[in-house]
């Protein structure tokens, strides 16, 4: 092995990642200086006629994004000396939306009702933990073949993950909503979270070694034929498909039906290359939506928010919004209105007049602070991570690989659509986190373990491509 000299190391060093995380921290610090302000003049300790240097926050007030910003350097140190040739643009378009996340936690925590200072404290070290599994994933993940080798493991852990939660849903009233939470001790986990990268590794390893029988015909009841996957594939798949969505109806979670059913899809087409597979997918999902609307209250009353109209209010909407669970949908779309163009400033909206907007609702606390070019900016983010994402899956040669790289990237697609959407009325509210940015430990720490995999997958392609692997 060549011997590193320093001026061997200066140029494997990861420059373009640090270039592109020099954007992230000058939004950092100015939307935390602004936060600061806009906190001290509300509270009447600085005129706003009186704005001047001296105002200026204190370094203990960034202590947070300074702290963010160390971390963030330090990772792109040791990536530069250990994984030199993975995607250099993907952790900083992560890290940005991190660093938004644990800011706009900090601005919502002390206006909550009843307040909760200590919110953006724990979204930090939620950020923190999760890049501790990110580099885990990262470092431990040596061969992505292992994943594929082991693929029943991890179908087993996520239905030994959905049964516990389901045995304690079992206990709730079939006409309420609950939440996808598992208690251990203190902390409150979301098995879905894990489930979904469980369930894109099993599907991208079942693809992968039966992707010959795709080349067959399909489906067929005697001799009828359906535009379906072969009886082969479509049975297994449809087995683990079907475990995972007891947990919609343990849970009453919409949203997870529709996510586990968006990947499923995805995951299909992309190990098909069929487009009647993903129509016919989805007249068979049209199908099973009427049926869970005439079956469960909770599924109709989510259609019914959506009848709400604002600009022709009636009795029946009144009842919806005040009786229904319209009220949050409604706020949240006045948040939106109130934010107009360019935003109230960081600091000086009203989000918390939305409730549960620390979670369910960011994207309409975003708005509102940040305007519509606020929010065009975070889905340009989404878009990039999306295509870097993408990038990552056409440029390696392996099928499982190139697999498990879109049906990941898929997960942070149908995500994305499914909660903006339902902030915005468009589809049903669901209880979803926005990627990186909704409060919750679970959702952070999957979605950096999501990102260690596709740096893995990417490094791993570099060095092959190489011939260093």
């Amino acid at each position: 092995m060549a011997r590193q000299t320093p001026l061997s190391t200066i140029k494997r060093y990861r420059w373009k990642e640090l270039g592109l995380f020099i954007i992230p921290f000058m939004i950092f610090l100015l939307a935390m200086t602004q936060l600061l302000l806009a906190r001290s003049v509300r509270a009447g300790l600085v005129p706003t006629s009186s704005l001047s240097a001296k105002n200026l926050p204190t370094v203990e007030g960034l202590i947070p994004v300074l702290g963010i910003i160390a971390i963030l350097f330090g990772v792109n140190v040791l990536l530069s000396f250990t994984f030199p040739k993975a995607d250099q643009v993907l952790l900083p378009l992560v890290g940005l939306l991190s660093g938004i996340g644990v800011m706009m936690a900090l601005r919502i925590g002390p206006n909550l009702f009843p307040p909760d200072p200590a919110l953006g404290t724990r979204q930090l070290m939620w950020v923190i933990v999760g890049i501790a599994a990110f580099l885990i994933t990262l470092f431990g993940l040596r061969r992505i073949e292992w994943l594929r080798n082991t693929y029943y493991l991890w179908a087993i852990l996520g239905i030994v993950m959905v049964g516990i939660t389901l045995g304690r849903s079992l206990r709730a009233n079939l006409d309420s909503p609950t939440h996808d939470q598992l208690n251990i001790g203190p902390l409150n986990l979301q098995p879905s979270e894990l489930l979904k990268i469980f369930l894109v590794i099993f599907i991208a390893a079942y693809l992968s070694k039966n992707i010959d029988e795709f080349a067959g015909d399909d489906f067929r009841i005697g001799t009828l034929r359906l535009p379906l996957p072969p009886a082969k594939i479509l049975i297994t798949l449809l087995i683990m498909l079907g475990l995972a969505l007891l947990l919609f109806l343990g849970v009453r979670e919409l949203g997870l039906a529709l996510l586990i059913y968006g990947i499923f899809l995805c995951m299909i087409y992309l190990g098909s290359g069929k487009i009647r597979y993903v129509i016919s997918g989805l007249v068979i999902f049209f199908f099973l939506g009427l049926i869970g609307y005439k079956l469960f209250s909770y599924v109709r009353l989510r259609f019914d928010i959506l009848g709400i109209n604002v600009l022709n209010w009636t009795g029946q909407s009144e009842n919806i919004y005040q009786n229904k669970g319209g009220f949050q949908i409604i706020q949240g779309l006045i948040a939106l209105a109130n934010g107009g163009i360019i935003g109230t400033g960081i600091g000086l909206g009203h989000p918390t007049f939305v409730p549960v907007v620390q979670s369910d609702m960011i994207f309409t606390a975003l708005g509102e602070e940040l305007g519509l070019a606020g929010v065009f900016a975070i889905i340009g983010i989404y878009l990039l991570l999306i295509y870097r994402g993408f990038r990552i899956a056409m440029e390696t040669t392996d099928t499982f690989s190139k697999l498990l790289a879109s049906g990941l990237t898929s997960i942070f697609a149908i995500q994305t659509i499914i909660i903006t959407a339902g902030n915005m009325k468009i589809l049903p509210l669901t209880g979803i986190p926005l990627p990186f940015l909704s409060y919750g430990g679970s959702s952070i720490i999957a979605n950096y373990i999501i990102i260690g995999i596709l740096l893995r997958i990417s490094h791993n392609t570099a060095m092959e491509r190489e011939g260093l692997a």
